[in-house]
This record gives C-alpha cells, structure tokens and sequence, in this order.
C-alpha cells in the first residue's frame, strides 16, 4: 500500500506542479498560438478580482505568475515540498474565493479550483516524498 501512495504522492507533486507552470507559460505566451496572453490574463485578473482597486491588477498579476512559477518549480523538483503544497492550498484557496465572490460557485466548480486546493492540502500532509529533493536532503 506504501508504494501506491508514494506513486499517488509523486502524481499529485507533478500534476499541480505542471498545473501552475502551464498558466504561467500561456500568460507568457510560451503555448504559441495557444496562449491566452499577458493582456487576456490582466482582463481575467481584473474580472476576477472585482473588489480590487483598477490600479492594483497589474501588481497582482505579477505578483500572482511569480508565486505560480516559483510554487510549480519547487513542486516538480520536490523541494520543500511541504511548504510549496501549503502555499498551493493557499492560494488556490484564495483564488477560488475570488472567483465566487466575482462570478458565483459554478465558475471554480467548473475549473476544479477547490479540487486542487484540496489536493495540495492533501500533499502537505503526506509524511515525506519520495523521488524528490526533499527525500534526497532528509536521507
């Protein structure tokens, strides 16, 4: 039963991990023509964030890609694997009630927001993490 939960551990790092990377990439365009681009991202950011002063959107934008990239990457590699999946929880969490706020509870059920929230919660409560850096540092 251990190895599946260390599989079950090691699918879940990757899929959030590659999750955060995926948006990052299409805000910036790396998806070519698949992209949704920096100015799309800024309008969904702005719907999104309702509440929020105009002038604050682009700081949350940017503030937003860099937490993504730095959570997808820490993810991936399995460093402080711990910590990067409370952030996740966090700010998926955050994010999920943004859209609810904005737009109602059907946008982030549709986008699986609160499932991923959920998931990332669940990899921070793992005891440890085999096939990361993290397993490599604590042997």
């Amino acid at each position: 039963m251990k190895s599946y939960q260390d599989i079950a551990a090691l699918l879940l790092r990757l899929s959030l991990g590659t999750g955060f990377l995926s948006a990052v990439a299409s805000r910036l365009g790396l998806w070519g023509s698949r992209s949704s681009g920096w100015q799309s991202f800024l309008q969904y950011t702005a719907q999104v964030n309702s509440f929020a002063p105009a002038r604050i959107i682009p700081t949350i934008a940017v503030v937003a890609t860099i937490v993504e990239a730095s959570l997808g990457i820490l993810l991936l590699a399995g460093f402080k694997t711990q910590l990067a999946a409370c952030a996740a929880m966090a700010l998926t969490l955050l994010f999920a009630a943004a859209m609810t706020y904005s737009f109602g509870l059907k946008e982030p059920l549709d986008y699986s927001v609160f499932a991923f929230s959920a998931g990332a919660f669940m990899l921070a409560t793992l005891p440890g993490y085999r096939w990361s850096i993290d397993q490599l540092l604590n042997s």
